[in-house]
């Protein structure tokens, strides 16, 4: 099986002035794109080059599982956003709620995790098995897949992600980033 890059559900530069098409130009079409070419390299041949990308993300390791796992996290990552304007449905709110206190300390919680996070990686929102949400911050190629964890929303953390837009001023980035979240896609993502 070989893997392919995900379509883009909106144009080059439909973030614009917020992420522009230049960033979207190395990010999605390089970055993203050699994942992609490296993984079908490394899995032909293997026990993996048949399987789909969650199974090699949660059974793999080493190079195979860090473009698996860059794969995912980036298809993730840009279903995350939206030049739409969107809202949380009322279950998302409520679950929000219930697990911060309030929808303005989520994203306070959420946006000081992206701020601090050291070095390379991701920060998400998860669902755990007892349909709890969560905010965890990984590493690298990090994927709460292979922790069981519903991921409902993720923030590139890379800097490969805003240093076009904002060189190494992560706030602002993350500033902008928040505006661009797709709700409707977080709220699909809910498990009952």
């Amino acid at each position: 099986m070989k893997h392919e890059l995900m379509k883009l559900p909106y144009s080059m530069d439909a973030l614009e002035p917020k992420m522009s098409s230049e960033t979207l130009s190395f990010h999605y079409g390089k970055h993203h794109q050699t994942y992609v070419t490296k993984l079908n390299g490394l899995i032909d041949g293997t026990k993996f080059e048949n399987s789909d990308l969650i199974s090699i993300v949660k059974q793999s390791e080493g190079g195979i599982f860090n473009n698996a796992a860059q794969i995912y996290n980036h298809d993730f990552f840009w279903n995350s956003l939206t030049p739409n304007e969107t809202k949380m449905s009322d279950t998302l709110e409520q679950l929000i709620i219930g697990s911060f206190g309030s929808v303005d300390s989520f994203k306070e919680k959420f946006l000081t995790t992206a701020a601090t996070h050291f070095g390379a990686g991701w920060v998400w929102l998860v669902q755990d098995g007892s349909g709890a949400l969560k905010i965890v911050s990984t590493v690298n190629a990090g994927c709460p897949l292979t922790d069981n964890l519903n991921p409902l929303l993720t923030c590139d953390v890379w800097e490969h992600a805003y240093y076009i837009d904002y060189r190494n001023v992560r706030p602002d980035y993350l500033s902008n980033y928040w505006s661009l979240i797709n709700w409707d896609f977080v709220s699909k993502n809910i498990v009952d």
